[in-house]
């Protein structure tokens, strides 16, 4: 998957080209940013066309779990106890996230286990398009930030902190800040916008 930001981004936010050091490491930090971004959003931000998830529905309804969501193009439920996967017609799509299903009224020659308690399908297949043409510009930001704080870091080495006052001394240990990506808590308020608190069990095939 594409890093959310590039090195040429990087480079119009430092005001200089990239040493020979730095663009060694660059293109990791940039993924590393990416995949923690990523991580606390939910969202993979890039555009997705025709995009496959298999979702549990509650209370009748899907929740997708990529926004925006451009266009919902099918909704299959999957068949249990040796039913068929089936197309459904009587869906719903809020313009948002959200399919609301319909009870199966619509289709011709429903298998009868589906009207058991037990056969019902709770699991449906959703094929959709969604993302961004292009990278929100603060999440841009945030990668960047990310990137360059590591990549610029003077401290590439961990070290011991200690500090004695008086009869007592403080000792800690500190990793290298030019090692590892890290998300702040300032980046993290920034990214909030983008998080679904709430959502279905998803899986992508």
């Amino acid at each position: 998957m594409e890093s959310l930001a590039t090195e040429a981004d990087l480079v119009a936010r430092l005001g200089r080209d990239l040493t020979d050091d730095e663009r060694v490491r660059v293109c990791a930090l940039l993924a590393d940013a990416s995949a923690l971004i990523r991580g606390y959003t939910g969202r993979d931000f890039t555009q997705a066309v025709d995009d496959t998830v298999v979702l549990r529905a509650t209370g009748g309804t899907l929740r997708l779990p990529q926004r925006p969501v451009i266009e919902v193009k099918r909704v299959e439920a999957i068949g249990v106890s040796g039913a068929p996967d089936i197309t459904l017609a009587d869906w719903l799509f809020d313009g948002i996230d959200q399919i609301r299903l319909g009870e199966g009224n619509w289709i011709i020659n429903l298998p009868e286990i589906w009207w058991d308690d037990d056969g019902f399908p709770g699991t449906y297949r959703v094929t959709y398009t969604h993302g961004y043409a292009q990278v929100p510009p603060d999440v841009v930001a945030v990668a960047c930030q990310m990137t360059l704080r590591t990549l610029t870091s003077p401290a590439m080495v961990g070290g011991v902190t200690s500090e004695t006052v008086g009869p007592y001394s403080y000792r800690s240990e500190t990793p290298g800040q030019g090692l590892a990506v890290t998300l702040t808590d300032a980046e993290r308020r920034v990214l909030d916008r983008y998080r679904t608190t709430t959502g279905t069990i998803t899986v992508r095939i």
